[in-house]
């Protein structure tokens, strides 16, 4: 490993993402629950069903390299009460009554899960280049295995709460957004599909 690297930071990282795995599991089931639009139901499923492979897959990580995964970090803390106050959110909009305004705060919080979810993972990949030896090749491993299941999860999720939000201020929606029909996993192809909706509405 690169001396200039800061190994108990990697670590913090790690657990974190660990942390925010364990947290998107909840997050997911409870958006599920908020879903009123079949289409996005049956999307979450998938993302959940692959959220719980990447936490495993860090789980094998964590294996690999030595850490104790029930360690608590205050970083990762914070990231646990962070992904328990989503899960609160949702719950709160859920009791307000009405289920299309909670099906978009649960589109908004997993967006935000989403956006740290991603983060992480971009860290990883970083990492995974600047590291040297056994380190490098686990993390690469790691991160080539989920890398496009994570861009997907975000992008998505962010063009169907955009859509669903359109929707509710009365204008004309694309749904499923475009980013279903792009299959969008950068941001730049994110980007290209926002700009495309008005011709699929």
């Amino acid at each position: 490993m690169s001396e200039k690297l800061n190994t108990d930071q990697l670590h913090e990282l790690l657990y974190q993402a660990l942390e925010t795995e364990n947290g998107g599991i909840k997050i997911y089931e409870t958006a599920i629950s908020c879903a009123v639009n079949s289409d996005l139901k049956e999307e979450w499923q998938e993302y959940l069903d692959e959220t719980r492979h990447h936490h495993q897959t860090l789980l094998n990580l964590f294996k690999k390299i030595g850490l104790d995964p029930e360690k608590e970090t205050p970083g990762r803390q914070v990231v646990s009460h962070l992904g328990d106050s989503l899960v609160h959110a949702m719950e709160m909009a859920k009791k307000s009554g009405n289920p299309e305004a909670a099906q978009l705060v649960a589109g908004e919080c997993v967006t935000l899960a989403e956006t740290k979810d991603n983060l992480n993972w971009d860290l990883i990949e970083l990492l995974s280049e600047k590291a040297s030896g056994k380190i490098r090749d686990l993390l690469k491993e790691a991160h080539e295995e989920i890398d496009d299941q994570e861009a997907h999860h975000l992008y998505h999720t962010r063009g169907w709460t955009r859509e669903l939000w359109i929707e509710s201020l009365g204008l004309p929606a694309a749904l499923p957004p475009p980013e279903e029909a792009k299959s969008v996993k950068t941001a730049i192809g994110a980007e290209r599909a926002k700009n495309k909706r008005d011709d699929m509405t």
